[in-house]
């Protein structure tokens, strides 16, 4: 039997995702690694006065003010350790669907790892979490439970106001002047 007929009467492949994976502390989480725009190694940020405690500050990223967020510190109230695996990750953040993807930075810590699997393995965990609703399903593999992060549901309305502004930051608008 040729390769054609093997292939064609195989069973259907389960869909494959990739993920980005990640530690908050001694627990796993993952992002879709589609919603990844670039992994930087943690860089140094210009704060953002009066902004809530996990938004780590803003920095320049190809012309264009990129607001980033700690996510040890949104979750649990712990800023993420300064390891060498701790990462800025930039993600495509859209909350609409009808609005272009805006770049918002994530600090992860141990982002070093990636992990295809089936979406559908992932499952409810059983808790309505309104004060994290970014904390999705979980799957459970030999190193235990690894829960999938909703990077579009990362932000409320009103911290949205504050990290996206309309209309954008222009960095020009940033510079010092005389």
């Amino acid at each position: 039997m040729g390769e054609f007929e093997t292939r064609r009467g195989a069973a259907p492949a389960a869909r494959q995702t990739l993920f980005l994976v990640f530690c908050i502390g001694n627990e796993r989480y993952a992002l879709q690694a589609i919603d990844v725009v670039e992994v930087l190694p943690r860089l140094p940020l210009k704060p953002i006065a009066r902004a809530p405690a996990w938004v780590a500050g803003v920095f320049a990223w190809r012309a264009t003010v990129v607001p980033v967020i700690d996510l040890c510190t949104l979750t649990f109230g712990h800023s993420a350790e300064a390891r060498t695996s701790t990462r800025l990750v930039l993600v495509n953040y859209r909350p609409d669907p009808q609005q272009a993807a805006q770049v918002l930075g994530l600090i992860l810590e141990q982002a070093t790892d990636t992990l295809r699997c089936d979406p559908a393995d992932f499952q409810p965990y059983g808790l309505e979490n309104r004060q994290a609703p970014y904390l999705g399903p979980v799957r459970e593999d030999a190193q235990g439970l690894l829960q999938w992060v909703r990077v579009n549901d990362l932000l409320d309305e009103s911290v949205r106001a504050v990290l996206f502004p309309t209309p954008p930051l222009n960095l020009d608008d940033l510079e010092v002047r005389p």
